[in-house]
């Protein structure tokens, strides 16, 4: 808790602006409530819980723009509570994990987490995180976003490879006739892919490109577990994809 505690004054970090609403679901009353101190500092809204069911209950009558969620539960897994949240919603999702615990944040990314935070962690890499989310998330989804401005980096709303065509206004994505159900950072990865087809997008650009920092260790797990899960709904395979090619020890690319 040493580092949790580590409270370095009321400076607020630029970005994203406030009243975005934040569900915070931890057993640990201790930290549920300094992550609730360090967020209203920051003008957020927070909607804290110690039990799944009942961030569940929130979720079902309240629009939530961004979920922190332990994995230790007392009633539900966080994984479950994940898993449950993106059957419905595509707002960013950030796991608390156990240190070193690789597994759990393989699984949580593989439910359709966006990023993990590694416990003791500091309350103000944590507000990073969470800023770097919504901005990435308000930036790829224009209707979440509190000044409705799109990426410069598109000229048309349209983004079309053979039978894969998304439309970032709506922000929808269709294999042919069949919607694809992406989670924000999959659709973000894949809009960059897309807007570079025929070109390498290396691991690096692509990590600082959605959460504009700095390229942690733990980048090219995360893309590599991100490009896998999109691969899965693209029905893709490793050996012969139809749209994203590795190109080993480069990155990433889709040819038209």
């Amino acid at each position: 808790m040493a580092e949790i505690l580590n409270f370095q004054g009321s400076a607020h970090l630029n970005g994203v602006g406030s009243l975005s609403k934040i569900l915070v679901v931890d057993d640990e009353t201790e930290i549920a409530d300094l992550i609730e101190v360090y967020l209203k500092n920051e003008n957020y809204t927070v909607f804290k819980f110690y039990t799944a069911q009942e961030a569940l209950n929130c979720i079902e009558t309240t629009p939530i723009d961004l979920a922190i969620l332990d994995i230790m539960l007392p009633d539900i897994d966080g994984f479950t509570l994940c898993k449950k949240i993106r059957e419905h919603h595509t707002y960013p999702i950030i796991m608390l994990t156990a240190k070193d615990a690789e597994t759990d944040k393989i699984t949580g990314l593989t439910l359709g987490a966006d990023d993990y935070i590694t416990k003791p962690f500091r309350p103000l890499e944590m507000i990073a995180r969470v800023k770097s989310q919504l901005r990435r998330y308000q930036k790829y989804n224009p209707a979440h976003s509190d000044t409705g401005e799109t990426s410069s980096a598109a000229s048309e709303d349209n983004l079309v490879c053979g039978a894969l065509t998304m439309n970032i206004k709506a922000h929808t994505c269709f294999l042919g006739e069949t919607p694809l159900v992406l989670t924000p950072t999959e659709f973000s990865i894949l809009r960059i892919l897309l807007e570079n087809t025929g070109n390498v997008v290396s691991s690096e650009d692509l990590f600082h490109k959605i959460w504009q920092d700095e390229y942690y260790n733990k980048a090219n797990n995360t893309i590599t577990v991100h490009i896998r899960h999109l691969r899965e709904k693209l029905g893709d395979r490793m050996d012969k994809p139809r749209f994203i090619k590795t190109i080993w020890g480069v990155g990433y690319k889709i040819e038209s």
